[in-house]
């Protein structure tokens, strides 16, 4: 890393992006922008239109452009695309990716608490983001045929159903076969964004000059409470710019940029500026005035247009969620879980089927409650917000403290967003009466429950240490008096040092040891991707003992048997059919001891349960396996 914080190019290409920049960048368009591309669905008529409506004049109209310009200036080209996008763990973005490589450039740092809790904040408010974007972006598409015949009204919330429910079915097929016409789809639907705009700015020019942050301020000054409320509703036009960052590792920092700067951000500014240009021609149109800058004979085929749109950007999404499911299971914040690798050759396309059924329920379950998209943006906003202001919270220890960048100029900075943030939050805290209540529930059970998984085993893990036998004291008093027997047995633990339970267990119950014994430990770096030369690490403890290290990166795929064929300097290869894997199943027992509440115990003793097995994860040969219980009190 420079001086100034910048990581090298090397550092970024650790896993490769060897496709050209323009087919990069058109990928991107498909799958990074298509969130923040369906805002002006709903974005600029819910500020008009929506639970804090405004007078459609020149005053508002001029305003509200102004805001939507310098918002989208400052928070995603300056913050995310120029700024944030700099702080990539290997290559990753994202939340968890991002206090990853904090915790990994200042080990040792008091703060790290408070930074893990806040990283679980954000990645807990994405959750309810993931549930609420498909609601809204497929409903606001859809009500687009109510332009074009507003009978037809009753149907759009059927309509809108079925939609996200064959959008949820789809998911276990993968992705891999559609993805490529994705990026030419939502590149017909930016470049018709950008016509329609031009189209209407022809009718009235003028409303260029909304760009200036003159008519921004007027506005402020002239209504200060109205603006305030209002941005509530402006902020949308920003939702998904997180996503630039997180999917930062399946195109790179370039592809994302010379999209954003290429094609979306024109498109975008165009078409809210033609928005813009067409209340002030036709106040009345505030209605859905996305839907009808097109001409009458346009409307039909551009809500098909919106709706391939609105599902594409839904799928991002999910996929987005699936993503970081992987990433909280793989760092200890989640239990195993049943993942499903969709594609063979393109990494990353993974399906994993207890939360795509969660979020399948709870979106519909959006979609029944509130019947509209004006309803539903009521809800929407303070996930958004929430992430953004924990982002800029993570970048200041990062720019701080890590890259050290002067503070003359990084604290004015840090300051501006903060300030930005914190307006935007504050704005949307207004909502919570209205829905915005929906994302704080989802953000405090999932907030709830990615703490208590990590205390919990942090706990359990503890007294499993407290009451484990030291390894060299063990294979002294039991190597030369068990009764040897032909093969291998590796067992698996999650603590380093040690003798396991389950080899307690097996020596006490079946009076015999393996010729060879591996101890093995599954370790995951706060890196995304750990090289085959670093992955294992083998120690010899003596007595046909090794203590075996395997090491993976939180966005890879495990696969134990695969490396234990690779593994040398412990005697002959690994054959699976002479090896047996003993796992340690824990039965736990909530008490009074110091640790979590007794109602955390229980809820931790329930995931537990509930975890995917270990074998399953591991890819363990369901016919080599032997699992030993043990009970243990936390």
């Amino acid at each position: 890393m420079s001086n100034h914080g910048a990581p090298s190019a090397a550092a970024h290409t650790d896993h490769g992006h060897p496709q050209p920049l323009v087919k990069l960048a058109v990928g991107a368009i498909g799958v990074v922008f298509g969130d923040i591309g369906t805002s002006p669905l709903y974005a600029f008529k819910e500020t008009f239109a929506g639970h804090h409506p405004l007078a459609v004049d020149a005053l508002h109209v001029f305003g509200v452009i102004s805001l939507i310009f310098w918002t989208m200036m400052l928070v995603v080209t300056v913050k995310y695309v120029t700024v944030i996008m700099r702080a990539d763990n290997r290559g990753e973005g994202g939340s968890l990716a991002l206090l990853a490589l904090i915790s990994r450039l200042s080990p040792g740092d008091t703060r790290s608490t408070q930074l893990v809790l806040l990283g679980v904040l954000a990645t807990a408010l994405f959750f309810g983001d993931s549930i609420i974007t498909p609601a809204i972006s497929v409903l606001s598409a859809v009500e687009g045929i109510t332009v074009v015949e507003a009978r037809m009204a009753p149907l759009v919330v059927p309509i809108a159903i079925t939609i996200l429910i064959a959008l949820f079915l789809f998911q276990r097929r993968g992705t891999a076969r559609v993805g490529a016409i994705f990026g030419p789809i939502v590149l017909v639907y930016f470049t018709t964004l950008a016509v329609l705009g031009l189209v209407n700015i022809v009718d009235y020019p003028g409303i260029v000059a909304a760009l200036s942050p003159l008519y921004a301020a007027s506005f402020i000054a002239d209504s200060p409470l109205a603006a305030f409320l209002a941005l509530g509703s402006v902020v949308l036009v920003v939702t998904g710019a997180e996503a630039l960052y997180a999917d930062m590792g399946h195109f790179g920092r370039k592809p994302i940029r010379l999209a954003w700067y290429g094609l979306v951000l024109p498109s975008l500014m165009l078409n809210y500026l033609g928005q813009g240009a067409l209340l002030m021609v036709t106040p009345e149109a505030v209605a859905n005035p996305f839907f009808l800058m097109a001409p009458e004979w346009a409307r039909l085929p551009l809500v098909v247009l919106a709706t391939f749109a609105t599902i594409i950007a839904s799928q991002a999404v999910i996929s987005g969620a699936f993503s970081v499911t992987q990433q909280a299971i793989q760092l200890g914040f989640l239990p195993r879980m049943k993942i499903v690798h969709t594609s063979a050759s393109a990494f990353g396309q993974i399906y994993i089927p207890a939360v795509n059924w969660t979020l399948l329920v709870l979106v519909v379950f959006l979609v029944l409650g509130f019947q509209s998209s004006s309803n539903l943006a009521a809800a929407y906003g303070i996930a958004v917000t929430g992430t953004m202001f924990i982002d800029t919270m993570l970048l200041a220890v990062l720019v701080l403290t890590i890259w050290r960048w002067p503070i003359w100029w990084a604290a004015p900075l840090l300051a501006i967003f903060a300030l930005v943030d914190f307006a935007y939050f504050a704005s949307n805290l207004t909502k919570v009466p209205d829905g915005g209540w929906f994302p704080l529930v989802i953000g405090l059970i999932g907030f709830t429950g990615l703490t208590t998984w990590s205390r919990g085993r942090a706990l359990m893990q503890d007294r499993m240490r407290d009451s484990a036998m030291p390894i060299e004291v063990f294979i002294k008093s039991a190597a030369a008096a068990a009764t040897r027997v032909p093969g291998t047995a590796v067992f698996m633990t999650t603590s380093p040092v040690g003798v396991p339970q389950a080899l307690l267990h097996n020596l006490k119950h079946n009076k015999i040891l393996h010729d060879r014994i591996m101890i093995l430990t599954v370790v995951i770096d706060e890196v995304p991707y750990v090289s085959d030369e670093d992955r294992i690490g083998v120690r010899e403890l003596g007595g046909g003992f090794y203590r075996i290290l395997i090491r993976y990166g939180f966005m890879q795929e495990i696969d134990i048997p695969a490396v234990l064929r690779t593994v040398e300097n412990c005697g002959p290869r690994l054959k699976m059919m002479e090896t047996s894997f003993f796992l340690s199943r824990q039965t736990l027992l909530a008490s009074d001891k110091p640790g979590m509440a007794i109602w955390r115990e229980h809820l931790f003793s329930w995931m537990m349960r509930n975890a995917e097995s270990a074998m399953d994860f591991f890819k363990l040969p369901t016919n080599r396996v032997v699992e030993l219980g043990s009970q243990v009190e936390i």
